[in-house]
């Protein structure tokens, strides 16, 4: 998501509806991060002050070149004169690099802290964040905002102090050399000011309405020359309309183009006899102070280092006159990345978690009950039993609550009301690294990284070994195939594992369960949307994978629903049915209409 964000000085309609409230905790959370640095800000504003002094050097030399050297007439003066303006030029070089380099140590190790809290907290947060988040703003605050937290360390902070100790040095040293030319100079710096800030903000109203107008063209372009909209356009015979649309708006992008072209060359005129203007005042008022008042200790040199000090002056003081801006902008950025850090995080471990053995561990559902908001329940009084080592399948259709279900037992979602236990304990009491760490789950949608199958199944647990893995992929039917491979465990699988069939990654999947070895199973439509000999593989492994394990299933194949040791028939948010397939097709309601509706016709299929 990219923000467009207004010229110096100026804020965006959007940005001031959004300005943020500034409070001290806000400035102390935001220095909270600074603080470690304290050493190098030091530096950083010793180098700034170092910086300024050496910048008026060059201007007080250039006053004694053309009252001692030049008028004295003496010539080892002024090399000497020149080699001192130059090494002071060299010098304050020498230090802009430095403190540079500070700011870009400091601001990147301030991004290195935040990027490092940012993952940690994300991580953490709940499955629901995941599912109601857009994903691009999560990339947005994790990379963007975060990373513009540089700008406001090594551009906005710096930049504050750094025009701030050029402004107080300047003007120590002009009222030093002469305070009637000193206020003077001052005088003309509003000469210069206003007509960069009017122009700016003709330019940035033009630059506006040129952005929309541009957004426009490139919305008719998309919508039009697409595969769809070309087709659309060719089969209404709309060809000759959306021309002329385009030529009318192309035409006001060229219009409004040209405005902002030319308003910046009269801005240009202007400023550039406004800049004149400036050092033809000074002249004039030093010329009138030595010629008609004879006033002592001006000279020509003085004169002319003090204009080039008042035009020392102009854009640092510009530039303080938008520290509100800047600031408004700095803390709207902190804003942003502190609302993701003040997300609540409403799954984790309790401060006793417990982590009981699970061995021989039934699994409990006890009156549960669950809404993603409060005036929608989705799923009542959910209560069933699962004992060790048995396997349930949970059918119903499409949109009835089943993948919430299972979702429950290695909480990825917590429920409303009721509980779930495995051997007698809530889940929520169960530290939630070894609860998750004892379940497998094979999902319809199966991910993998994009990297190597190695890589992919070496998430399931890091130390295991060659054997291990081909013993895990024997087992769900896959190593054939990646032995079949050029680079065999390394072949790359693409990203999400584009490169693979859908039946492959799921035996992937599959394998990687079986390498985890897990008390308890879950499989969610693990062979769903996948053609029938992939479907028969996939189902061997699974039933290698489920045995001497306790298994939840949400059920895609007939076959694993009559094997069941109990089926859940849910229907509008409850267990309507439960029991063994028989007993279901006898008692006839929900189980038997999904029979008669979907598994009749999956069992005509298999036989």
């Amino acid at each position: 998501m990219q923000r467009m964000m207004g010229p110096r000085g100026f804020l965006t309609d959007a940005e001031k509806q959004n300005l943020p409230d500034v409070t001290w905790p806000l400035i102390r959370r935001i220095l909270g991060y600074l603080t470690p640095y304290w050493k190098q800000f030091l530096l950083v504003f010793l180098t700034i002050i170092l910086s300024a002094v050496l910048g008026l050097l060059p201007s007080v030399i250039t006053g004694r070149i053309v009252d001692e050297a030049l008028v004295g007439r003496n010539m080892r003066l002024l090399i000497e004169l020149l080699l001192a303006a130059l090494a002071t030029l060299t010098a304050s070089q020498l230090v802009t690099v430095v403190t540079a380099y500070l700011n870009a140590w400091i601001s990147q190790h301030i991004i290195f802290d935040m990027k490092n809290q940012m993952y940690a907290h994300l991580q953490r947060m709940s499955h629901a964040f995941f599912t109601s988040e857009r994903q691009g703003d999560i990339i947005t605050r994790m990379n963007t905002d975060v990373s513009g937290v540089s700008t406001v360390i090594s551009g906005t902070l710096s930049s504050i102090l750094s025009n701030a100790a050029t402004v107080v040095t300047t003007l120590v040293a002009l009222f030093s050399m002469n305070w009637k030319m000193a206020l003077i100079g001052i005088l003309v710096i509003p000469l210069l000011i206003l007509p960069t800030r009017s122009a700016g903000r003709t330019r940035w109203k033009l630059l506006s309405q040129s952005q929309a107008k541009n957004d426009e063209l490139n919305q008719l372009i998309n919508e039009t020359l697409s595969v769809s909209g070309s087709m659309l356009t060719k089969l209404f015979t709309r060809e000759q309309t959306e021309y002329e649309r385009f030529v009318q708006v192309n035409g006001e992008v060229t219009r409004l183009a040209l405005r902002e072209q030319l308003s910046g060359r009269w801005f240009r005129l202007v400023m550039g006899i406004f800049t004149q203007l400036g050092p033809l005042l000074i002249y004039f008022a030093g010329g009138f102070l030595i010629i008609a008042r004879g006033e002592e200790g001006l000279t020509v040199g003085a004169i002319t280092a003090m204009v080039a000090l008042v035009n020392r002056l102009y854009r640092p003081v510009e530039s303080l006159l938008n520290i509100q801006v800047d600031f408004t902008r700095s803390l709207a950025l902190f804003t942003r990345i502190f609302d993701y850090f003040d997300r609540r995080i409403d799954i984790e471990s309790p401060e006793d978690a417990v982590c009981p053995d699970l061995t021989g561990a039934d699994i409990v559902f006890e009156h549960v009950r669950f809404g993603y908001t409060e005036e929608v329940e989705i799923l009542h009084d959910i209560s069933f039993t699962v004992r060790s080592g048995e396997m349930a399948a949970i059918v119903g259709p499409s949109g009835s609550g089943k993948s919430m279900i299972i979702n429950f037992i290695p909480r990825l979602w917590d429920v409303d009301g009721g509980r779930v236990t495995i051997g007698g304990v809530d889940v929520r009491q169960f530290d939630l690294t070894y609860l998750r760490s004892q379940i497998g789950m094979v999902s319809q949608d199966t991910y993998l990284f994009n990297g190597t199958i190695r890589e992919n199944l070496l998430y399931a647990k890091a130390d295991a070994t060659d054997e291990e893995l081909v013993e895990a992929c024997k087992a769900a039917s896959i190593h054939d195939f990646i032995i079949a491979q050029p680079d065999g465990y390394h072949t790359q699988v693409g990203n999400r594992g584009l490169k693979l069939s859908g039946g492959e990654k799921q035996r992937l999947s599959i394998a990687r369960v079986i390498l985890k070895n897990p008390k308890i199973l879950i499989l969610d439509e693990a062979t769903s949307a996948l053609d029938s000999i992939s479907e028969s593989a996939i189902q061997d492994a699974l039933e290698v994978l489920m045995q001497g394990r306790t298994s939840i299933v949400i059920a895609h194949r007939l076959s694993t629903i009559m094997a069941a040791d109990q089926i859940l028939a849910l229907s509008d948010g409850v267990i309507a049915q439960n029991g063994k397939h028989e007993e279901l097709l006898e008692q006839g309601g929900v189980y038997r209409q999904l029979f008669d509706t979907q598994f009749g016709r999956m069992l005509a299929e298999e036989e």
